[in-house]
């Protein structure tokens, strides 16, 4: 039974929320104050620049934001894709329905349309694969945490994440989204990952790239089978 879209549903994609990236937590305090209405919400993957349930460092740095989402998720749908930065999330995120990597894409229907939903770093190479499943290994993050002395390796990694360029135009963009379609069997493909905020119709299929908040301040509200992108 696939879950159905709502006509008002938002989709929001890689806002990397940091010291840095603020933009997420912006949103929700804009959906918490009715400035953006919703009752259905879509996190697309890679909202927080990291997180995972056992890194206790990451878990305090994203306090506000964490527990801004555990409420608004009282009171709208809340559907949260895992993506490549934030993972086994769903301890975080009791009243949230969390869709891990391997579970995607998850599938969800509007009207007559069948609707696939992914980060977007799927259907890559088995490598890939191989370090998705150790980098989401839980005991290999609880050892992680265990010798994470004075939080240097949680530190270590922010730093390099602050220091990360993540905005820009890809100018092979439409190529690589030829070939991913190809993975699907849907009528609408919704994707993130990829940060480029671009649609194309392909072998009588819509995809859709939900844009990077953090670098566009950009979401995607449905309304009437239009995916619109607002500004914030």
């Amino acid at each position: 039974m696939f879950l159905s879209l709502k006509n008002n549903a938002i989709f929001v994609a890689d806002s990397h929320f940091n010291e840095k990236n603020q933009e997420f937590l912006i949103f929700l305090e804009n959906i918490k104050s009715k400035k953006i209405e919703t009752s259905q919400l879509f996190l697309m993957g890679d909202m927080f620049d990291f997180l995972s349930c056992e890194s206790k460092y990451f878990i305090l740095k994203n306090k506000q934001a964490i527990n801004l989402l555990n409420e608004l998720s009282k009171t709208i749908e809340i559907v949260y894709l895992e993506g490549n930065h934030d993972y086994n999330l769903q301890k975080l995120f009791s009243n949230i329905k969390v869709i891990k990597r391997e579970k995607q894409p998850f599938k969800v229907k509007y009207e007559d349309k069948t609707i696939s939903l992914s980060h977007g770093d799927n259907f890559i190479n088995w490598h890939y694969d191989l370090y998705c499943t150790i980098i989401r290994n839980k005991l290999f993050l609880t050892i992680m945490n265990f010798i994470d002395f004075n939080y240097i390796i949680s530190k270590k990694i922010e730093n390099a994440l602050l220091q990360k360029s993540i905005c820009h135009k890809m100018t092979n963009y439409k190529t690589l989204v030829e070939k991913r379609v190809k993975n699907y069997d849907s009528d609408i493909i919704i994707e993130g990952h990829y940060h480029q905020g671009e649609t194309f119709i392909i072998d009588d299929k819509k995809y859709i790239n939900i844009p990077s908040l953090c670098c566009s301040n950009t979401y995607t509200q449905l309304n009437n089978l239009e995916f619109t992108n607002k500004n914030m």
